[in-house]
C-alpha cells in the first residue's frame, strides 16, 4: 500500500493539485486541507492515526510530532512543498510531484556510535571563566585553568589551578590535555589560598572544553570540533550562549560515522614513497592522518564536511551518512519525476540544511520564492557534493546546477570540483556557485538566469563515483574522444619518456591501482588509463624521472584496454637462447662492467652478464674459482682406521 501524502494549502496561500501529484508521484493524496495546524487539528489527528503518512509541512513539524505522541501513533514523515514550490512563481505541480516522490525514497541510515559525557569540563580564561564556572558547577564537574593567582575565588564548588596549556587532543567525551607548571590550590590555612609546588608537566582528560581566553583557538576549524566551545570573553551574549551549550553536554550522545574508509583502495603511499594526499590536504579538522600505506580517520574528530569523499580518486573514502548511491537515486528521482509530470528545463539548486534552508524559507515567505523550474536539493555536506554528483545531475536531466554556498563551507574544495565537472561536461557544464548575500539576491540570481534544456538524453546513474563520472561525461560529450582536465584531476594518462626509461618496472610493482603492468614474456610497460588515479606514485618512484602525468579523460573504449607505453627487444641468453631482460640494458651493463670490474675482469667472467639466471649459476658452479666450491672432501673413516689408531696407543 502506497504512503499517504496529507496536503494543506496553508490558509489558501498556495495552489495544490492533489490528483496530479498523486498521479506523478505514485502516492495516495488526501483532500486539500486549509489549516491542519490550527482549526483542522482534529482532521490532522485522524490522518496521523491511520499511520504511514507524510505531512506536506515542515514549519509545524514539532506540533504534529507532539500530536502523534499523544495519539500513541508512529511519528509521520514530512516534506516541505510550500516554501520550496508552493510560494514561487510558475506552475508548481511538476516540482511538487518531484519533491513528493523524493520524500518516499528508502534512505539508508548512516552508522553511529555512542559518546558518553560525564560532564567533566575544563574552563580556560580569566574572570569570565571564573564567572562561567560558578554558573556551571552545579551541573558539570568544573575545573578552571588560570594564569593569575589573584583570580582564584574562595568559592570551593569548583576547582581552580594555575598553569599553562601545552596541547589538547581529542573531541567531545574524550579530550586529552597537557599542562606545564601546573599548581593546585592548598585549601587549608587562613588568608588567601596558597599554591602547591608546580609540576613541570601534567596530563589530564575531560569531556568538554570551554575556552574563554580570547586567544588563538586550540584546534583547526575549531567551530567543527565537537565539545570545544569558544566565546569572546568581552561579549556577554556569546559567553552566555557557550555556557548554556556546555550545560547540555552531559549524558549519552549519538555520534554519526560520516565517512567509510576502505584501506585496501587507498593510494596514499607505497614502500615509503609519497603518493596521493588529497584528503589530508582538504580535511579542515585534522581528523585524517597518515598511517603508512594508507590514511586513518578519527571518527570522533571528523565533522562530516564531505570534502575528503569529493576529492578521493579511488573511492577509498566515501561519504556514508547516507551512502553515495543514495544521492544518485535522489537526483534520478527528482529529474525523472519532474519530466514525467510535464516539467521542462529543470535546474537544480543544491543547498545545506542551515544557511540554505533558511534562505529559501525567507525568500518564499517575504520574496518571490523559487522559480517553478528550480528544484531544491538539501544535502548534509555541501563540500561532499563533488564533480561526480554535479555531472550526474546534468546527465540525469537537469539543464544546470546551482550550489548555494554557505559561510561555513570550504569554497576552495567546491570550486575545484566545479572546475573539474565543467571540464568533463563541456558545453553542457552549466554549474554555478551562488554567493547570495540575502534571499532577494538569491531570487534575482535564479529568475535572471535563462532556462536551459538538458544537454543530453537522461542516464541512469549507477555504480561508483568514477563509473558515474565516466558515464555522465560520455553522455554529455558524445563526440569527444579525449577531454583535457585541470591539474590534479583524478583521471588521466601516464606519459613515458622512452629514451630515459630503462624498463626497470619499479613503477609497476608499486602502482596502487594496477593501472601500470608488465608482460612476463617480453620487456614491456603496459598501461590501462581507466584504472589510473593520477596519484603520482609512479613519477615519484621512477629513478630516471621518465614518467609524467597527463590529466585527461579518454572517453573511448581504448581506456579499458592495456596500451604498451614502452618496450624493447629482449636479450637471448648466449648459452641456452632463453629470453631475459632487455637487449639495450644487458649491452649497457656489459659495456660498463666487462674488463672494468674485478668480478668481470676476464672474458669468461664477463660472459656471465649475458647469461640467463640458470646458465649463470651453472657457469659459476663449474668454474675453477667459483664461490660455491669447497676443498677436497675428506676420506670416509672405516673400522680399520679406528683399530689402527688404538694399536698406535
Amino acid at each position: 500500500m502506497a504512503q499517504k501524502l496529507v496536503l494543506c494549502d496553508c490558509l489558501g496561500s498556495q495552489t495544490l493539485d492533489a490528483d496530479a501529484i498523486a498521479k506523478g508521484s505514485g502516492l495516495n493524496c488526501s483532500k486539500v486541507y486549509s489549516g491542519l495546524c490550527t482549526h483542522q487539528l482534529e482532521q490532522a489527528a485522524q490522518e496521523i492515526s491511520q499511520g504511514d503518512v507524510i505531512i506536506a509541512c515542515q514549519q509545524e513539524r514539532p506540533r504534529f510530532e507532539e500530536l502523534a505522541e499523544e495519539l500513541g501513533s508512529a511519528a509521520p514523515a514530512f516534506v516541505d512543498l510550500r516554501d520550496r514550490a508552493g510560494w514561487g512563481e510558475g506552475n508548481p505541480v511538476p516540482k511538487m510531484t518531484a519533491l513528493a516522490a523524493e520524500a518516499v525514497l528508502p534512505l539508508t541510515t548512516g552508522k553511529s556510535v555512542d559518546v558518553v559525557s560525564e560532564g567533566t569540563c575544563l574552563l580556560i580564561g580569566g574572570a569570565a571563566a571564573v564567572q562561567a564556572a560558578s554558573e556551571l558547577c552545579d551541573i558539570l564537574a568544573v575545573t578552571v585553568l588560570l594564569d593569575d593567582v589573584s583570580l582564584i575565588p574562595l568559592d570551593r564548588r569548583f576547582d581552580c589551578v594555575l598553569g599553562s596549556l601545552r596541547s589538547a587532543t581529542g573531541a567531545f567525551g574524550g579530550f586529552t590535555v597537557k599542562f606545564a607548571n601546573l599548581q593546585e590550590v592548598r585549601p587549608g590555612g587562613r588568608g588567601a589560598f596558597e599554591m602547591a609546588d608546580p609540576v613541570a608537566t601534567a596530563t589530564s582528560s575531560c569531556d568538554i572544553i570551554l575556552d574563554l581566553s580570547g586567544g588563538t583557538p586550540m584546534f583547526p576549524a575549531f567551530e567543527k570540533r565537537e565539545g570545544y566551545l569558544r566565546a569572546d570573553p568581552s561579549h556577554a551574549p556569546s559567553v552566555a550562549e557557550a555556557v548554556l551549550a556546555a550545560s547540555q553536554m552531559i549524558g549519552t550522545f549519538e555520534k554519526p560515522l560520516y565517512v567509510r574508509l576502505e584501506t585496501s583502495l587507498c593510494a596514499h603511499s607505497r614502500a615509503e614513497q609519497a603518493a596521493c594526499s588529497n584528503c589530508l590536504n582538504v580535511c579542515p579538522t585534522g581528523a585524517i592522518t597518515s598511517a603508512g600505506e594508507h590514511v586513518a580517520i578519527d571518527p570522533m574528530i571528523c565533522a562530516g564536511c564531505g570534502s575528503c569523499s569529493a576529492v578521493c580518486p579511488s573511492g577509498a573514502i566515501a561519504y556514508d551518512a547516507p551512502p553515495v548511491d543514495t544521492m544518485f537515486k535522489r537526483l534520478d528521482t527528482l529529474a525523472a519525476t519532474y519530466r514525467k509530470a510535464g516539467g521542462t528545463e529543470a535546474r537544480l539548486l543544491v543547498h545545506d540544511g542551515d544557511h540554505g534552508l533558511e534562505m529559501i524559507s525567507l525568500a518564499a515567505r517575504f520574496g518571490r520564492g523559487l522559480p517553478a523550474h528550480v528544484i531544491p536539493l538539501e544535502v548534509d555536506a555541501l563540500s561532499g557534493f563533488g564533480h561526480a554528483e554535479m555531472l550526474a545531475a546534468l546527465a540525469c536531466g537537469f539543464g544546470g546546477v546551482d550550489i548555494l554556498m554557505s559561510p561555513k563551507t570550504d569554497a576552495e574544495v567546491i570550486e575545484g570540483q566545479r572546475g573539474l565537472a565543467v571540464a568533463l561536461a563541456g558545453a553542457a557544464g552549466d554549474v554555478r556557485l551562488l554567493h547570495a548575500a540575502d534571499p532577494d539576491a538569491l531570487c534575482d540570481a535564479l529568475y535572471d538566469t535563462p532556462k536551459v534544456a538538458p544537454g543530453s538524453e537522461p542516464i541512469l546513474p549507477l555504480g561508483s563515483r568514477r563509473q558515474v563520472t565516466r558515464l555522465a561525461a560520455k553522455a554529455l560529450q558524445p563526440d569527444a574522444d579525449v577531454v583535457p582536465l585541470p591539474d590534479n584531476a583524478p583521471y588521466g594518462a601516464v606519459v613515458v619518456d622512452t629514451d630515459a626509461c630503462t624498463l626497470c618496472l619499479s613503477c609497476v610493482s608499486l602502482c596502487p591501482s594496477g593501472a601500470l603492468g608488465d608482460n612476463p614474456d617480453l620487456p614491456q610497460l603496459r598501461f590501462q588509463e581507466d584504472a589510473c588515479l593520477q596519484c603520482g606514485l609512479c613519477s615519484n618512484i621512477c629513478p630516471e624521472q621518465a614518467i609524467t602525468l597527463a590529466p585527461q579523460m579518454n572517453l573511448t573504449d581504448a581506456a579499458f584496454t592495456q596500451q604498451v607505453l614502452n618496450e624493447e627487444e629482449p636479450f637471448a641468453c648466449i648459452e641456452c637462447g632463453s629470453l631475459f631482460g632487455s637487449k639495450s640494458t644487458v649491452e649497457k651493463i656489459t659495456e660498463k662492467l666487462a674488463g672494468n670490474h674485478a668480478m668481470f675482469a676476464t672474458s669468461q667472467a664477463a660472459r656471465m652478464i649475458q647469461m640467463c639466471e640458470n646458465c649463470r649459476i651453472q657457469a659459476q658452479f663449474h668454474s675453477t674459482d667459483n664461490p660455491f666450491q669447497g676443498g677436497e672432501r675428506p676420506r670416509v673413516r672405516t673400522t680399520e682406521d679406528y683399530l689402527s689408531k688404538r694399536k698406535d696407543h
